[in-house]
Parts: C-alpha cells; structure tokens; sequence
C-alpha cells in the first residue's frame, strides 16, 4: 500500500470500511498478533467479524478494539520492555508513559474478551476493572514483558471510524488460560490459527495483508523478535499512503 494515493486507498478498501462524513479524528487501538512457532512456520490467530458490523464486515481480523485508558490503571505480572516503551510512545503525536501502557494493556484484555485467551502468568490477581474480572476468575496475571510493536497504521480520512492502531506480537506460549468456550463477547464469529502465507490470502483487510506481509519478513531475520525492533508506521500524508519506520 506503500505510495498509493488516497482514491486508490479508497477502491482497495471499498469492501473493508463503510465511507463517512468529515475527517473524523483517529483514535487510539490496540490489536494482538499472537503467533504459533511450534511447528514448521509461523502461524496467526485470526477471527471473523459479524457482517453486521460497519467497521470491516465479515473480514478476518487480529484480536483488538479501541484503547481504554483505564486500563493503564490495572496491575500486571511483568512491565513493557524500556525499548518497547519507546517506540510505542514516540514519534508522530508523542503519547505518554500511562497512555503507550493502556494500548498493551488493552491488546490483551481484547484478546480475552473476543478470543477467550488470558495472556500472563498463573497467581491470584485482583482488581475492579470490569473488563478484567476474567483475569480473578481464572488466577492470571496480565504480563506484558513479552508483547512486541510490529507496526503502527492510521485508518485514512473518509471512513466511518478511524483508528490510530497498534500491531503488537506475542507468542501461543504467553497463554496462561484458553476458555474452550471463547471469550465473553461476540466480536467474531470464529476463530482460527492460520500460517501466515495462507492468512495473507484470506478474506482480510488491506491494511491487514500489508502487515502480515511485514511481519513476516521480520521473523525471516529476527524470528525471536528482539525488543525495540523497526516498526513500520502507515498514515496518509499528501494525498498518498506513506510507510514510515519507527
């Protein structure tokens, strides 16, 4: 997507956004890669939106939604790592310390919510938040010393919302508790571990392609994905779709 201009954005994702009014401002998202190495390749955890929905109907999608900012206020088995940190909360529109940690944290309580998985580690864990009360049930403590940024992209002007999205990376090994019945809410109608080469020709978002496509080049030279790696960032500057490194 790389250099398009935005009526080219625009017809390659027709079928991935309902169109709006006004150039709404983008607001801050969390979603989580979580990536299966266990056997030859590199699998990803990917869902079904409902096609009622008017943000990416019935596309395969990462676990993710809106950041809460409550959410930095929730307590957690190990912090980001410092270099992680950083490439989080700089560059374009810096964020806080507070704010760059309620985008991971949101990454993972999405990731409970929509696929039923709880990353962290097993230990009595307590807390009112409300979006984290699967976390006390089951004995798990967040932990975000693992999670990695893989990319950063801004939904372009035009569509009916607007995100300024967070690719973060974790490992099936990161799961402490997978619910056999899924999470508590029905973002997505099934879920799925695909390789990456066959999840990059599934029904899925533009934007989405272009990150598989990265990842994947990532884990070709740095399969362990070392902190503070180069994360590419996506926005649209002078009429054209612009990939930038962080």
């Amino acid at each position: 997507m790389d250099g398009m201009t935005r009526a080219e954005v625009d017809k390659a994702e027709s079928t991935d956004f309902a169109l709006g009014k006004g150039p709404l401002r983008p607001r801050d998202a969390a979603t989580l890669i979580l990536l299966d190495t266990s056997d030859s390749g590199a699998r990803v955890l990917m869902g079904r939106r409902h096609r009622r929905h008017a943000f990416m109907p019935g596309k395969f999608v990462f676990p993710g939604g809106r950041t809460d900012p409550a959410d930095s206020r929730v307590a957690a088995a190990s912090e980001l790592h410092a270099d992680e940190i950083a490439k989080l909360s700089g560059s374009l529109r810096p964020v806080s310390m507070a704010r760059a940690r309620a985008i991971a944290m949101s990454a993972i309580r999405e990731t409970y919510e929509e696929a039923g998985l709880l990353i962290g580690t097993t230990g009595a864990f307590a807390t009112r938040a409300p979006g984290w009360q699967g976390f006390v049930e089951h004995g798990v403590q967040p932990s975000l010393d693992r999670l990695r940024l893989v990319a950063r992209a801004i939904t372009p002007p035009g569509r009916v919302r607007r995100f300024d999205t967070r690719f973060l990376a974790a490992w099936r090994s990161d799961v402490a508790v997978a619910l056999p019945e899924g999470g508590p809410t029905d973002e997505l109608e099934e879920l799925v571990w695909l390789p990456i080469a066959e999840a990059k020709e599934a029904d899925i978002p533009s934007i989405t392609r272009t990150v598989l496509g990265e990842l994947e080049k990532r884990l070709e030279t740095d399969p362990g994905l070392r902190p503070g790696g180069a994360v590419p960032f996506y926005r649209m500057r002078h009429n054209r779709f612009q990939r930038e490194v962080l």
